[in-house]
Order: structure tokens, then C-alpha cells, then sequence
């Protein structure tokens, strides 16, 4: 039983739930504890709490709890929000490449090509002063999704997730039009999912190499 992922879980219903009932309280108090029930998930699920591994782990959940605090409207939170999440995929990339990479990259992961191309010609005639940042932004994101599709599939998935999460963000707060069905829960949704379960997949990865019996 995943017993160290269950405080994650509640804290991430409890917020979907906030954000779905529009409790704007519920939501600014429930945001920043995500990720410290993460990190510390990921912690306790460890065999080791020493490492490359640990660090550069605990660096993508700790640079996204800085990007959940910071992210605000278009404006500079928004970027020093983009800057943090940014940070935190470098992290997450180094570490897919370095630690848990199982083979190469799949030749499916070339659909992130073709997603970066797709969404910034649909962006970029809007994004005005954003243009440069959210490129760089996405081309990060395309290579977090190539990478972790050399990793184990739960690796892959998440990666995945972060990608529909930050597509939907960018769309929503930069396509005039743009209209999703409570689209902030739909982001939040994929968040949520995309954090744990890549660090599910670094913990069941790290525990294999130890030779540690799974956590589930």
C-alpha cells in the first residue's frame, strides 16, 4: 500500500473539489500544500534519501511549489511562475536522462515535435512580449515529454500529463476564445496527476534498482 502518496492524494481532492465549487479559500490553501505532501511522498517512499536521484527529484517538485505560489494572470508572476516550472523541467529532464532512462527515446515521442510546432503557430499571433519565453517554455516541455518517453511508462505518462496541463494553461490564458468547460480544474486535474505520477515512477524505478520490494 502506497501509504506515504495518501496525504498527496487527499490535499489534490480536496483542491480539485475547491476549484470545481469555486471555495476561492479552499483553493489559495490547498495549492501550496501540494507539493510539500509530494516531496514528502517521495521522501519517505525512497530507498534512499541521498543521491542524484532524491535531488534532482525533489529540486522538479520544489521549483513546481514555487511556480504554483507565483503563477498569477498574464503579467510578471506569470513569468516568474513560467521561470520556476521551466527550472523544474530541467530537472526532471536530467533526471530521466541520467538516472532512469531504460532505452531510447520511443519514435511515438516525435508527436511532441509536431505538438510544439501545432501550438506555438496557434500562440504565437497572440502571445505579443510572451512570444519568446512561452517558445522556450515549450520547447522544454517537448524535450521533458522525449526523454521520459525513454523511461518507464508511468515516466511517460506523467510527462504527458504536464504536457496537456501546460497546453490547456497556455491556451487559456493566451487564445482569445479559447472555452473549456471548467477549464482551472481541468489544468489543475493534469497537474495534480502529471507531479505524482512521475514521482510514482521515479520511486517504483528506484526501488527496483535497490531491489526493494514495490510500494504497490
Amino acid at each position: 500500500m502506497a501509504l506515504p502518496f495518501l496525504p498527496y492524494i487527499v490535499v489534490g481532492i480536496v483542491h480539485l473539489i475547491a476549484v470545481l465549487a469555486g471555495a476561492d479559500a479552499l483553493v489559495a490553501l490547498t495549492k501550496p500544500l501540494l507539493m510539500p505532501a509530494l516531496l514528502l511522498a517521495l521522501l519517505l517512499a525512497l530507498p534512499v534519501r541521498r543521491g542524484e536521484t532524491a535531488l534532482l527529484a525533489g529540486l522538479g517538485i520544489l521549483f513546481g511549489w514555487l511556480g504554483d505560489l507565483s503563477l498569477m494572470d498574464v503579467g510578471p508572476g506569470f513569468v516568474i511562475g513560467l521561470a520556476f516550472f521551466l527550472l523544474g523541467h530541467l530537472a526532471y529532464i536530467v533526471l530521466f536522462w541520467r538516472r532512469l532512462r531504460v532505452r531510447r527515446p520511443r519514435w511515438w515521442s516525435a508527436v511532441y515535435v509536431l505538438w510544439y510546432a501545432g501550438l506555438l503557430a496557434v500562440l504565437a499571433p497572440h502571445a505579443g512580449g510572451m512570444l519568446v519565453p512561452l517558445a522556450l517554455y515549450g520547447l522544454t516541455l517537448a524535450v521533458l515529454g522525449i526523454t521520459a518517453s525513454a523511461c518507464s511508462p508511468w515516466i511517460a505518462t506523467g510527462a504527458a500529463l504536464f504536457v496537456v496541463s501546460d497546453s490547456l494553461l497556455g491556451l487559456d490564458r493566451f487564445l482569445p476564445g479559447f472555452a473549456l468547460t471548467q477549464a482551472d480544474a481541468a489544468i489543475m486535474l493534469t497537474y495534480i496527476l502529471a507531479q505524482g505520477i512521475i514521482c510514482w515512477g521515479v520511486v517504483r524505478r528506484a526501488r527496483a534498482v535497490a531491489r526493494v520490494p514495490s510500494l504497490a
